[in-house]
This record gives structure tokens, sequence and C-alpha cells, in this order.
């Protein structure tokens, strides 16, 4: 038994009816004032009033490739679990739980889900699950909650999951980004960054507000710390824009007019705007000298969405033109970056579009879920381009799933 564990019957609950509530009010109540550094034995002590032990939170690292333990007092902290084949990395891509039996007992991996966002994994020991895991769940979704809430005044869960020194740049647009996977009955979106430890330009942001989707795409020119800033500026002139409630072409305008009085005449960024309502599938968007996305259907790539294009954010382009397209239920639409397909050495040709489209085609039928896919999909890119990411690439997907009126959820 670990130094400062509890005897089984020591400090538990009678396991009577509003047992769980009690058991998540106690720890709901004392997570409110208590210390980042606090958390995980406040987590360990209330797993252990369900009968669990070793216990482990298990964080995503900026690459996508492994899931990190957090330190902490009363914690386990084991090897870092490989997000594409393990339990915890299971239990994390398809945000369902994952039990392995074991000769002590059955380990568990739940997700922990911060709304739909995972979070990372919570794993944890039990002699028998019996009837816990609903318990669980909702212990594991507290969790999940409180590492969101305390994340935001303490670099501790930023410094287990790095990996690896982190350009000042890439702190920049970390900093920037709003969760990297979102799902709502109609709809989910994920994305990913690369390099992740030294992403500069590239970015993307999306909200959601009543039934209308926003996505935004960025790719500001240059490297390091300049690139880095102009899309800071990129992403708060549109975040600006949008929050105003105008159209896509005066989104445009907006962001041309910000980059250009900030940068001059000789910067620029490319850029796409959508707006999606989920209720409906319409989908429109402007396209600033970015690359035209790709419209997947029954897991192929079915066409690139072309539509009229503008100049590049601060050139001063003319007012854009909104494309449209109906999806269908199921369509999914990726957007990309240039860096993902103009990757080459010297005197070899660009890895180019027809092999993106290729490697999309192949991975949609062995994935599922829009962050699995997304994660599987820039790995394997970069593994068939030599492992080199000279430029940023970045990939975001939105997936449609259909109407409100086909997804009623009733409260139990």
């Amino acid at each position: 038994m670990a130094e400062g564990e509890r005897q089984p019957d020591e400090g538990m609950l009678d396991r009577s009816e509003g047992f769980g509530e009690r058991l998540l009010g106690v720890l709901l109540d004392r997570a409110h004032q208590m210390p980042p550094q606090l958390i995980a034995p406040l987590i360990a002590e209330e797993v252990a009033r369900v009968g669990g032990r070793d216990v482990s939170i298990l964080l995503q690292d900026y690459g996508q490739l492994v899931l990190v333990p957090l330190p902490g007092r009363r914690l386990m902290v084991g090897e870092p679990e490989p997000i594409g084949d393990s339990p915890a990395g299971m239990a994390f891509l398809h945000a369902t739980t994952v039990e392995v039996p074991q000769p002590d007992g059955v380990r568990m991996y739940l997700p922990l889900l911060d709304g739909s966002d995972q979070v990372g994994v919570m794993a944890l020991t039990l002699d028998t699950v019996d009837d816990d895991r609903r318990l669980l769940r909702r212990l594991a979704g507290l969790v999940a909650d409180m590492l969101v809430t305390k994340h935001s005044y303490t670099d501790q869960f930023f410094l287990a999951r790095r990996r690896e020194p982190m350009s000042v740049a890439a702190e920049i647009q970390w900093s920037l980004l709003p969760p990297l996977a979102m799902s709502v009955p109609q709809a989910a979106v994920a994305g990913i960054l690369e390099p992740a430890y030294d992403v500069a330009g590239d970015s993307f942001d999306y909200a959601l507000n009543e039934d209308i989707l926003h996505v935004a795409m960025v790719d500001a020119m240059g490297h390091g710390l300049d690139a880095a800033t102009m899309a800071t500026v990129a992403v708060g002139a549109y975040r600006h824009a949008r929050r105003a409630d105008i159209g896509l072409s005066e989104i445009y305008a907006f962001m041309d007019r910000a980059i250009a009085d900030q940068f001059g005449p000789d910067h620029f960024v490319t850029a796409q705007m959508m707006r999606l309502n989920i209720a409906t599938g319409h989908l429109q968007w402007v396209n600033a000298g970015h690359p035209a996305p790709l419209l997947i259907r029954d897991h192929k790539v079915v066409r690139q969405l072309r539509g009229p294009t503008t100049f590049p954010v601060g050139f001063g382009g003319k007012e854009p033109r909104t494309s449209q397209q109906r999806l269908q239920r199921g369509d999914r639409v990726l957007c990309f970056t240039d860096g993902l397909i103009e990757e080459h050495e010297a005197g070899e040709e660009q890895f180019g579009e027809e092999q993106l489209i290729h490697w999309v085609n192949r991975i949609e039928h062995t994935e599922k879920g829009v962050r699995a896919v997304v994660r599987a999909l820039s790995h394997a890119l970069k593994q068939q381009r030599g492992g080199r990411t000279s430029d940023d690439a970045a990939l975001f997907l939105i997936e449609w799933q259909g109407g409100a009126a086909d997804h009623l959820v009733l409260l139990e």
C-alpha cells in the first residue's frame, strides 16, 4: 500500500442511495478555492472513497503523440502512454471508457471531458467495477472541469504536456487557440498544428453561436515571432469582427485593414472564413488566397470546394464573393494550410494535393471521429514527407452530423 493511502474502510462513505451525489458535492465544494498543486491529492482521495487506487491523470502532449502523466502527490506517475496504441489512447480518442482486466482487479481508463473537448484520461484500478461506472464517468467529468478551471492560472499542466523546448512564437500561438476539438449533436470539429513546438504563422479559430458555427483559418507570411504576431492580429481582428455580427465579406475587410495598418503593404495573411448553419448544413465561405478545402463524403474526397478568391488579408483586395455549399449528413470539410502540400527537398517535387487526397481517403476508412482522423492524418502526412516540416502545417476538420430536429436530447 502506498504511503499515506487509507485502509479500504477508512473514510469510505456509506454506499447508500445518494452516495454519488454526496461524493461529487464534497469534491466540488473542496475544489473551489483549492490551489492547483492540491488538486492531485484531492482527486486521489475522492477516488479512494469508491474503492479506487493507483490513480493517474494523463494529459495529451502538444505533439498529440502521447498521454503524459500529471505529477502530483498520491498520483501514480508512470511512463507516457502512446495515443495511437494503448487503452488510454483509445479512451482519449474515442471518448469512451476502456476496462482492462488485471490480476488484482480492473484497470479503468475514463476520458476527461470538458463539455465535448477531451482534456485527457483518468486511470484507476478497482477490485470490481460492479455498478460504479456511471458514478465514475461523472467523477471524471468533474475532474476535467477542475483541471480546465485551474489550468487558466497555473503553469503546472502546461509543463506536464510539454515534451520538448517550445519557441516563443509557438507559446503565443498555443495561448491563442480555442480547444483543439469540439462536438455537439449536430457538428464536430478538430484541428492540429505542426510543428507543435515551433509553429508560428498558422492558426485557426472557431465559435458556435446559436445555430451558426464560425470558422477561420489563417496563415501569416514568414516565420518566427513576426509571423506569430501577424497571426495574432489576424485572429484578434477576426474575433472582433465576428462578434460584431457582420457578414463574411465585411469580416475580410476588417481583417485586411487591421493587417495593413499594423504591418504595412508588404505583409499579408492568407485566410479562409466560414459559416456553417448546423441546423440546415448550409456552408458559406470566403477565400483570401488560401488553399481550397476538401469536401469528404462517405469517407472519400469528392471534390475541392473551389470558388472566387480575393487577395490575401493585408493587400487591399476587392470585396470577396461568398461561396456556398449545401452539406449532406455526415459530410466533412477539411481545411489546410499550404505548408502541408508544398513541402519538398531541393530539386524535388512538392508533396502536392494528390498525395494529400490519397491519404485522406485512406485514413477516412481506418479512423473514426474527427479528432482521431485529424491526428492520424497529420502524423501520416509528416511521415510521408520524411518527417520534415520546414513550414507550418495546419489541419482543421469540420463534420456536419444533421439538423437539430434529428438530435433531441432528453434530460433524465
